[in-house]
């Protein structure tokens, strides 16, 4: 997976999840209502529209949101949030990305030896450094 975020081109990741999924082109043109040519098209865009987009973060099973969010966590400057006061009717976020309840699931696959934190770092992305923390953190805690 391609870590940098500050140049996202959404189009070569999508191809690159539908070749890791081995999705049949059938498949993707009935999901996304467009032809195949209209596909390959998308694969060439560096921006997509959201509504395109999600559809193909459920088709594909990928959150390609993230991606955006990643590179806002990274890049935006941490002056930003401080512009506009709690008066906001926008939902506020969390730098965080993880929520509580991934948190939990992650501490119960540990403490029931389901999997390995090596495991959890290569299936779900998440830093091997993080994982320790909610370990010492939360391991002791009930859910």
């Amino acid at each position: 997976m391609n870590s940098n975020f500050r140049n996202i081109h959404i189009g070569k990741l999508i191809n690159t999840r539908v070749i890791e999924t081995n999705i049949d082109v059938p498949r993707i043109c009935n999901f996304m209502d467009c032809t195949e040519s209209e596909i390959r098209e998308m694969y060439l865009q560096e921006n997509l529209p959201t509504n395109i987009l999600l559809r193909w973060s459920k088709l594909l099973e990928y959150d390609f949101f993230r991606l955006y969010s990643q590179h806002l966590i990274l890049y935006a400057p941490p002056s930003a949030s401080d512009k506009v006061k709690d008066g906001s009717k926008l939902p506020k976020f969390r730098k965080s990305i993880y929520t509580r309840e991934i948190i939990n699931f992650v501490i119960e696959l540990i403490s029931t030896g389901e999997k390995t934190k090596r495991q959890i770092v290569d299936e779900y992305g998440i830093p091997h450094s993080t994982i320790s923390k909610w370990v010492l953190k939360y391991n002791n805690r009930s859910y």
